[in-house]
């Protein structure tokens, strides 16, 4: 007969599972944070363009650039929100900007955060706040809606409660949305609520905890074929210019949009075409 006090230990040990062994920061520039079980996946190659191959985010790039390396170097820096425009560059800004730095012999790390795991972050933060390294937590794509109580967990991060956030975690976050969530329903939440001034701003404020907010707008041709003009440059595809303006119009036609995300499928279609790898 198994002994009721070992039955009773494995049980616990169930509800309450070990901590996860510390990671080894120096295994890699970036991890992926997972759950279930709490563990840092290593990314020893992050999938990224070139700093000087995104065109016409210049202001949005030289004030993230300058506030990351304030962060690497010790300093202080603020967390930062992307948003704006889809396929304007602003997860491909945060990858770049990241591999800038490190460029400089600033050992930055980049930690990827899924918004569906924000109610982790609590955890994370514990590890992170316990290494001696620099962390960028990246949480890609955030926004909520009507029901979504994720963005409490988001404040653990912004604001940190009594411990305040971890001296060397930012956190840099995009999102399409500039307030996180849908204009309707702030609107909505507004006109039906007893006192409106108070329904929203709980969620709305979320925004304004961010010390750097960038804005993306749609792009123009112009910034659009310079997009495509600096990928041929890139990557050695020589195109004749009219020829190469005629197919990024149609390509963009076809589309109903411009975007840098156009610029590069086009640019990987026209690459294809002519036996250029550009992985």
């Amino acid at each position: 007969m198994t002994d009721p006090l070992l039955r009773i230990a494995e049980a616990l040990e169930r509800l309450a599972p070990p901590l996860p062994p510390a990671p080894d920061i120096g295994a890699a520039p970036a991890f992926v944070w997972h759950t279930g079980p709490d563990r840092l996946e290593p990314v020893t190659k992050v999938a990224r363009v070139d700093l000087d191959l995104l065109i016409g985010v210049n202001r949005a790039r030289d004030t993230l650039l300058v506030n990351t390396r304030h962060f690497a170097q010790g300093l202080p820096a603020n967390n930062a929100l992307l948003w704006g425009a889809r396929g304007m560059g602003k997860s491909s800004l945060v990858k770049a900007i990241h591999a800038a730095v490190r460029a400089e012999g600033l050992d930055l790390k980049l930690v990827e955060l899924a918004r569906e795991d924000l109610p982790s972050v609590g955890r994370l933060l514990n590890l992170l706040r316990a290494s001696d390294a620099r962390f960028v937590l990246f949480c890609d794509d955030l926004s909520f809606s009507h029901d979504d109580q994720h963005y409490k967990s988001l404040k653990a991060v912004l604001d940190g409660g009594i411990e305040g956030r971890p001296e060397n975690v930012i956190l840099y976050a995009t999102s399409n949305r500039r307030h996180l969530m849908p204009r309707d329903m702030i609107e909505n939440e507004r006109s039906t609520a007893i006192n409106p001034s108070e329904a929203v701003e709980e969620k709305v404020s979320l925004s304004d905890r961010f010390g750097l907010w960038l804005g993306f707008h749609p792009c123009s041709q112009d910034d659009y074929l310079a997009m495509i003009d600096g990928y041929c440059a890139a990557y050695g595809v020589e195109v004749a210019p009219e020829v190469l303006r005629a197919e990024a119009i149609e390509w963009q036609a076809t589309r109903g949009a411009r975007s840098g995300r156009v610029a590069w499928q086009f640019f990987t279609d026209l690459a294809a075409r002519h036996g250029v790898r550009v992985s």
